[in-house]
């Protein structure tokens, strides 16, 4: 009981910073501009290697899990990463509406921002994606205090990527209500994870379907020419958080 309370304590403070981070991200004014600064590069790059380093290695213990769990679908030989990959698919669809919607309402009313469907339908994707991040801060497949430090840094750089990408896309919208669902998902996630816990095979789809979402949520910020970006730093940040994840 005791190491559990430490842990939830933990995560708690964990959740704490990283709903600093999407409430005040926006006020990092050195993260703003053209070319991309350094630090949001340094932090995609972080947030990939955790995703290949530790995520994907989980994914081939939960690929295990849900092998013996879905025997009748035994013709799919790697669900796992069929869910990662819907995952995936899912955010790049999401991803693909707000651009159109950004780019229509440019050219049709001169506004530089998505419509109000869009940015709900962006926002209650976003918003399972925090809650789902704010449990595996409580329960995931590597346990303990250092496990959780990883993780919790990982999706600190992650954050810093995306709430630049979603104020970008959703200006005031997103400054005003979209940060404030955010923290609040995050949140809830945690409490939720306080409160219950599920079963190994839907742990494993969470992963799996977390780490098609980091990759390409990363990965859509760092891609397109007109971000121009700083791949050197892309590169670092890789390369020292994937030190830093191999020697711990």
């Amino acid at each position: 009981m005791v190491d559990r309370t430490y842990i939830d304590i933990a995560a708690l403070v964990a959740v704490l910073l990283l709903v600093l981070i999407h409430l005040y991200s926006a006020k990092l004014r050195f993260l703003q501009g053209v070319p991309r600064s350094r630090w949001l590069s340094i932090a995609g790059g972080a947030s990939v290697a955790y995703v290949f380093l530790h995520l994907l290695p989980e994914l081939s213990q939960g690929q295990q899990t849900l092998a013996g769990a879905f025997e009748v679908f035994s013709f799919v030989e790697q669900h796992v990463y069929l869910v990662a990959l819907v995952g995936l698919a899912t955010f790049y669809g999401i991803q693909h509406m707000a651009e159109t919607s950004r780019r229509r309402r440019r050219e049709e009313e001169g506004k530089d921002k998505t419509s109000a469907g869009v940015f709900w339908l962006h926002m209650v994707s976003f918003a399972v994606y925090n809650l789902l991040i704010g449990y595996l801060l409580i329960h995931r497949e590597q346990k303990g205090i250092v496990s959780l430090a990883i993780f919790a840094v990982a999706m600190g750089f992650h954050f810093l990527v995306t709430d630049y990408g979603l104020g970008e896309q959703h200006k005031d919208s997103y400054h005003r209500s979209g940060r404030w669902i955010l923290s609040a998902s995050i949140t809830a996630g945690w409490v939720i994870g306080v409160l219950t816990e599920i079963g190994d095979v839907a742990l494993a789809v969470l992963v799996a379907f977390l780490a098609g979402g980091v990759i390409l949520n990363v990965l859509k910020e760092e891609l397109p020419a007109e971000r121009q970006s700083r791949f050197w730093a892309f590169a670092l940040g890789a390369a020292a958080y994937g030190v830093l994840l191999i020697a711990s």
